[in-house]
């Protein structure tokens, strides 16, 4: 019978899920001495760890435990901006760290690994960005917060998933037509929301692009009463599936505030740390990645997140303050000043 073959990989990918709904991992062996000295290098190099909800369940506690905070990039940025430290140790990938030198170019910002990419800002070069805006130069450009400083600079507005749809929705009433860019499935979903003009670059999150709306239909077919909780930058097909559509502080927002007990979360599993805390009478499970023209690359954690850990956290920090860091960033002033102005709008207009 044609596809059944791949019906019946996701229905064994679903069995999988179901047999390991979230729990917190738990430190391995060893690792209770290297966060003991973490701590104290924290401490000694006046530094404050800033993790991304995506970092996997170590780092965000470690962040939590020392002061310092768990949260989307924005935030992350905004976080390390009203802290006192003279450093800021950025978890999560590299244009992370650049919006925390934008926002604090008096701080050393540092990273446990600058490999740490997305594919959001790989997928979108400044250079093939800029003649693409060049070819459109009636068009009011804006820009998810996933890219890279350079592409910052060369837009009018920057927007996070959860202010997208309010800035869009702003933008199309005074009759400005828009570029759009990077993430393909997010710009649509704002598109059909508001009925706004917009040309979308074509990239995508190679993890919330390999959920598949018959991995979660199979799911819901054994928890029916489930709640269905997805982040925009997935396929249409998905988020037609959801109960809740948002960013990931509105998605642990909503496991908290519904009222039903399970939830079936289609976002890097990173999230599940922190929506377990705050909802910790519910049953989390994983969308499947699976179904019809997935390739299950990613199985729902990004591979650049997981880079984050322990020990080259730990590396960090034990060098000498006073010699180069190789996991420093750096953005250069005049394109730090080009960036901070869209970056500035959206601050400006969500405190609006």
């Amino acid at each position: 019978m044609p596809g059944r073959e791949a019906h019946d990989s996701v229905r064994e990918q679903v069995r999988e899920h179901l047999a390991r709904a979230y729990c917190p991992t738990r430190p391995a062996a060893g690792d209770a001495a290297l966060i003991a000295e973490i701590k104290q290098l924290l401490i000694k190099r006046d530094a404050v760890l800033v993790a991304h909800y995506y970092c996997d369940d170590a780092i965000q506690q470690l962040a939590e435990d020392t002061g310092g905070c768990v949260a989307d990039s924005l935030e992350m940025a905004r976080f390390g901006a009203r802290h006192d430290a003279s450093t800021l140790i950025v978890a999560g990938v590299r244009f992370m760290g650049e919006t925390s030198k934008i926002l604090s170019p008096e701080k050393r910002v540092l990273m446990p690994t600058l490999e740490a990419t997305c594919s959001l800002d790989l997928g979108c070069p400044e250079d093939e960005f800029a003649a693409f805006c060049d070819a459109h130069p009636d068009r009011t450009v804006v820009v998810y917060a996933n890219t890279s400083a350079a592409v910052k600079a060369r837009a009018d507005w920057v927007v996070t998933s959860s202010i997208a749809v309010d800035v869009i929705e702003h933008l199309h009433a005074k009759g400005e037509k828009l570029i759009w860019a990077p993430d393909k499935h997010l710009g649509a979903y704002v598109q059909k929301q508001t009925g706004a003009d917009m040309l979308l670059w074509d990239g995508a999150c190679i993890v919330h692009d390999e959920f598949r709306a018959q991995g979660i239909t199979d799911l819901l077919k054994v928890h029916p009463d489930a709640a269905v909780l997805v982040h925009p930058e997935s396929p249409q097909s998905v988020v037609e599936l959801a109960d809740v559509v948002g960013s990931t502080s509105q998605l642990i927002k909503a496991a908290v505030e519904l009222p039903h007990e399970q939830m079936i979360v289609a976002t890097d599993r990173g999230i599940f740390f922190k929506m377990q805390q705050a909802a910790p009478g519910k049953q989390l499970f994983e969308a499947p990645t699976a179904g019809n023209g997935a390739t299950c690359k990613s199985c729902a954690h990004c591979p650049w997140m997981a880079m984050n850990g322990l020990e080259n956290l730990a590396a960090v920090l034990r060098r000498d303050p006073a010699e180069a860091n190789g996991e420093e960033i750096f953005v250069d002033d005049s394109l730090r000043e080009r960036a901070l102005k869209p970056l500035t709008r959206m601050l400006e207009f969500n405190r609006g």
